[in-house]
């Protein structure tokens, strides 16, 4: 076999068309919420983490951005009060990125659709069992490649101010 045949290119091949037309699918979802992808999965990532709340170096590593990135994200979020940088109590070098009421409300507003477009053109494609093999592979290959994507999920955060 020559190695332009190799099918671990078309693994990437595939993977890479699958995650940009799923990303060309849901973005006009995002824009009519006035969010960008990023703006979306911050939100989600703060919306499914303990009080609501994650350190910004744990957010940056769940989200895949740098940390100057993350705070770009936080700080627009913020100026649209989605979400408000919280202080640590116990370690000022800390601070933390928490969903604000608004926050909630917008991804609220949000997820229906998202959920909708992501059953009509990916989930919904495939039989339960497939989906569950889908995700134990993409945990095994996550965990390897993004081994900090889940980084604060597992600590309970201060309560909410």
């Amino acid at each position: 076999m020559k190695p332009i045949e190799d099918p671990r290119l078309t693994a990437m091949g595939l993977l890479s068309e699958v995650h940009a037309g799923l990303a060309a699918r849901m973005q006009p979802v995002f824009s009519a919420a006035g969010l960008s992808e990023a703006d979306f999965e911050t939100l989600v990532r703060l919306g499914r983490s303990p009080g609501e709340r994650l350190r910004m170096t744990d957010l940056a590593a769940q989200t895949g951005l740098s940390t100057s990135g993350v705070t770009r994200v936080v700080d627009r979020l913020e100026r649209d009060g989605l979400v408000t940088r919280v202080a640590c109590a116990h370690d000022r070098r800390t601070s933390y990125a928490a969903l604000t009421d608004a926050g909630r409300e917008r991804l609220e507003s949000v997820l229906p659709l998202h959920l909708a477009d992501i059953e009509s053109c990916f989930t919904g494609l495939l039989a339960e069992d497939q989906l569950e093999a889908f995700l134990a592979a993409l945990r095994t290959i996550r965990d390897v490649v993004r081994p900090c994507a889940t980084a604060g999920a597992e600590r309970i955060s201060p309560a909410r101010t």
